[in-house]
């Protein structure tokens, strides 16, 4: 399996600096400060990436079990919320997830929807963070 890199880079104080994250593909590089991340500020933030990643992880991962199962999903869709609590900490990420699966039941779906929850590689590297999941199956 491949290593994946991203980086970034910060300069100045906490305050008043500023910094840029990238991707190793390229596919991605944004400016991030203390206002883009603890206030509403212009820029990214390292929760909104993460997000992103668990998103995207979480997605792909109920594609699989879904497709392991016998059926095609035509469509998920997945945003992840991402709290940032005190501490600074990671309180909580809430995923809400909808899909498009022929033939494939509410409950089956919210079944499956569950073991990817669990599962996906991205809520296993967040397994001391609370992650909360609701589901809507589109039929």
């Amino acid at each position: 399996m491949p290593t994946r890199s991203a980086e970034a880079e910060w300069s100045g104080t906490i305050r008043e600096g500023s910094g840029t994250m990238r991707l190793g593909s390229g596919a991605y590089e944004g400016a991030y400060s203390f206002a883009s991340r603890f206030e509403d500020g212009k820029g990214t933030n390292p929760e909104e990436l993460l997000g992103a990643a668990h998103a995207g992880c979480f997605s792909m991962y109920l594609a699989l079990v879904v497709t392991r199962a016998g059926y095609t999903p035509a469509r998920i869709h997945t945003t992840a919320q991402v709290h940032l609590g005190e501490g600074p900490r990671i309180s909580r990420i809430d995923l809400h997830t909808e899909a498009e699966v022929p033939g494939l039941d509410e409950r089956t779906f919210t079944e499956y929807a569950e073991d990817a929850k669990k599962n996906c590689p991205v809520s296993m590297a967040l397994a001391g963070t609370e992650i909360t999941l609701s589901t809507k199956l589109i039929t």
